[in-house]
């Protein structure tokens, strides 16, 4: 592609960060998976001692529910369990975003909302979690929310364990010799981590197994975008290794997963932290990137589907792509987000690539996988963009016709470059125009790609019952209602061959062909 940028890093960033994420959605939940404990700790840590219920509230994207299942995770091997009742817990969980001043203002609300709850009971611990915490917690967050017990940056358990075990770890320390001491803690540190995996029991209180999971890959990100703040909240680019990896997927298949997507402020990124002096290698002896990880998850027995999410446009390789169209349990599914259509734009949003080479990529992606789906970002009003500008965006997107685009607003996030160094002079009337605009543009584009599968058979992977169909999504992640008689039995977590009945922009109907769950396993 002659067009790609030969230096995809246009700045990076010491702790850098890359897309705007879709508008946040409010996740309440509950959590669960597991640490070892040395000593006289791992006597009481497991299921057998049973110190109270914890209750989690997630509010932001994939990740941060990710985050909130390892630290669920670490609850439950100490021995706690999920309760819906915020009431009933013991500890309460708040795990937080800032990428929208709405989702801030609901996380700062729901801290202050907890002041009754707190004082109700004097063994109870808050925690506030995420990226309202950052990577390290401000004074002035801590004399804002003084009824907070522990501040917990993002995808770290480790400082609500230690609070709730410091009883034992002081107990312990008596009768342990320092050499001893400094070892336990080595380990404690160690199995505190992200790595330890995730429990997905608190998102069945209920009685249902999720079939699809979230699992991080690449924590931070290095690459800078002049108006994300995750950067700053999340830290550099950190990549986990595959086996660590593996292994945490193969927990959640064996809780019953079929479905994992693997996540990463951009995804594409992953192993470019160890391409100076790392000692992983590939079998081209070079750093282990995303297709050596796809390839790796692939062979998890009793994984039906990957998805992978986000990618960046400078970033998306030639490798990464035949591994999509190779791999069969990888789905024609890639999002790549653009922002802006205008190359003005693109450039004060530090992106590194032109509208050109963007139209190129997605050329050489649908040239590269047959029957891909590919979904886009896009910020509108971003600072200075004029009207015709916003043109090129609209333009772009109906000229490529994507599968489907979040779309936002504009707001400044403080402490990025864009709020400190451009001016957010695009009126909200004027932002909110463009966006209804480029709304009812994808509405006729996604009613027209969808309507193409009208009358076609397609693979549902069912998720649930929704008003007496079951929901499920297509390899290309479109959402599917199906109807199926009651000989066919409880299909959810099964693969299900259905025909489209009906097609709208946002979903699509069928009836159930057959159950082809079997031919999978």
């Amino acid at each position: 592609m002659s067009n790609r940028n030969p230096n995809p890093n246009p700045e990076i960033f010491e702790l850098a960060t890359t897309r705007e994420p879709a508008a946040p959605a409010d996740t309440f939940a509950l959590h669960p998976a597991g640490v070892s404990l040395p000593g006289a700790l791992q006597e009481n840590a497991g299921p057998s001692r049973t110190r109270g219920a914890y209750h989690i509230w997630t509010i932001g994207c994939q990740m941060n529910v990710a985050d909130s299942n390892h630290v669920a995770a670490e609850l439950e091997r100490i021995g706690y369990r999920p309760t819906e009742a915020m009431d009933e817990a013991d500890v309460v969980v708040l795990n937080t975003c800032v990428v929208r001043q709405s989702a801030e203002n609901k996380g700062a609300g729901k801290a202050s909302s907890l002041k009754p709850w707190k004082r109700s009971r004097s063994n109870r611990t808050l925690a506030l979690m995420g990226c309202m915490v950052g990577v390290k917690p401000s004074p002035q967050l801590r004399a804002r929310f003084p009824h907070v017990d522990v501040f917990m940056p993002p995808s770290e358990p480790a400082p609500l364990i230690t609070h709730l075990q410091k009883d034992e770890i002081a107990a312990e320390s008596n009768r342990i010799e320092l050499a001893q001491v400094a070892h336990r803690h080595a380990v404690q540190d160690r199995v505190l981590s992200p790595s330890a995996g995730q429990s997905i029991r608190r998102l069945a209180q209920n009685g249902d197994v999720p079939v699809s999971a979230h699992v991080p890959v690449v924590y931070g990100c290095s690459h800078a975008c002049s108006f994300c703040i995750i950067p700053f909240r999340r830290g550099i680019e950190r990549s986990r290794p595959i086996n660590e990896i593996v292994h945490e997927i193969r927990g959640l298949v064996a809780q019953g997963v079929r479905e994992v997507t693997l996540l990463g402020q951009i995804v594409d990124r992953y192993g470019h932290d160890w391409r100076n002096g790392s000692n992983s290698q590939n079998a081209s002896g070079g750093a282990p990137d995303l297709a050596d990880l796809l390839h790796a998850v692939h062979d998890i027995e009793g994984l039906w589907r990957i998805r992978f999410l986000t990618s960046h446009p400078n970033y998306m390789s030639d490798r990464i792509l035949e591994a999509v169209r190779d791999l069969p349990k990888v789905c024609e599914h890639i999002e790549v987000p653009t922002q802006a259509g205008n190359d003005q734009v693109l450039a004060r949003m530090k992106r590194g690539y032109t509208q050109a080479m963007y139209r190129e990529l997605i050329d050489h992606i649908r040239s590269t996988i047959p029957n891909v789906a590919i979904n886009t970002d896009i910020i509108v009003g971003f600072c200075g963009e004029t009207a015709d500008q916003f043109d090129e965006t609209y333009r772009l997107l109906a000229d490529l016709k994507l599968d489907k685009a979040h779309l936002a607003r504009y707001s400044p996030r403080p402490g990025t470059l864009s709020e400190r160094r451009m001016t957010d002079d695009v009126p909200e009337d004027e932002k909110v125009r463009r966006h209804k605009a480029l709304e009812q543009l994808q509405a006729q584009v996604c009613a027209e790609i969808n309507g193409r599968l009208l009358g076609e058979t397609v693979e549902v992977l069912i998720e649930g019952q929704h008003k007496g169909k079951w929901r499920g999504r297509t390899r290309q992640n479109k959402l599917v209602f199906v109807t199926a008689d009651d000989r066919s039995g409880d299909l959810r977590g099964r693969l299900a061959e259905t025909q489209i009945t009906w097609t709208g922009p946002w979903s699509m109907q069928g009836r159930l062909v057959r159950d082809v769950s079997t031919a999978q396993a």
